[in-house]
């Protein structure tokens, strides 16, 4: 008669860890959400120069690469993802204000705000409805991010207007895969850690966002 307890107290308390894993991953990604727009309005009232960018983005880089990897699973985690979500906020700001020189740009960035959130808001609520495996895109989201990345580089000396469109269109479906592929990681145990759910969550909405900017300033940032 109790044959199959001990897997169904297995299953229990799987299910246990994997909601728990969920809530604090969207406890820490609402705060650092919240803590890097504060940046980005602090940045945005300093007036900084586009040089902060560079500087936000290479410090949050180093912490990404070589700290949390290291503090990922100790309270120490936290406070460098604040430190890599703030940084990346900050540098923001001069991006910000320069869309908000233009004659809507305070439209084209709350359009972006607005569609960053319900692209996240509705492949989160697809994943955790459904509780599809997406772990399949996981090679494909990373070869298609390569492409991309080399792509950028090109274009850097290239400087194709029609170019950078299409690297922003696609890192919007990168991230948008990379948002289906971790929730799905999170459900399915694959992902336990929470610190580093939050992170990589966070990455995709902002990488979303920023390539949002990109394409509706091109389209409509300036009459």
């Amino acid at each position: 008669m109790y044959q199959n307890q001990p897997a169904i107290n297995r299953t229990f308390d799987s299910a246990l860890a994997v909601n728990k894993v969920l809530r604090n991953t969207y406890a820490l990604l609402s705060m650092t959400l919240i803590f890097s727009a504060l940046m980005a309005g602090v940045s945005m009232v300093l007036n900084v120069g586009p040089m902060a960018n560079l500087i936000a983005f290479g410090g949050s880089i180093v912490l990404l690469w070589f700290v949390l990897p290291r503090t990922a699973n100790s309270s120490a985690g936290i406070a460098v993802v604040f430190a890599v979500t703030g940084l990346l906020g900050f540098g923001l700001g001069p991006i910000l204000n320069l869309y908000m020189s233009l004659a809507n740009g305070g439209q084209v960035i709350m359009t972006a705000l607005g569609g960053t959130g319900i692209i996240f808001l509705g492949l989160s609520a697809y994943a955790l409805t459904t509780k599809k495996d997406f772990s399949f895109l996981g090679g494909m989201l990373f070869v298609g991010f390569l492409v991309v990345l080399i792509g950028a580089i090109v274009n850097i000396f290239l400087a194709i207007p029609a170019v950078s469109l299409a690297i922003s269109a696609a890192i919007i479906m990168i991230m948008s895969g990379f948002i289906l592929y971790d929730t799905s990681r999170i459900i399915h145990g694959g992902e336990t850690n929470y610190i580093l759910a939050t992170v990589s969550l966070y990455l995709s909405i902002y990488n979303i966002f920023v390539s949002l900017l990109q394409i509706l300033g091109a389209f409509g940032g300036d009459d």
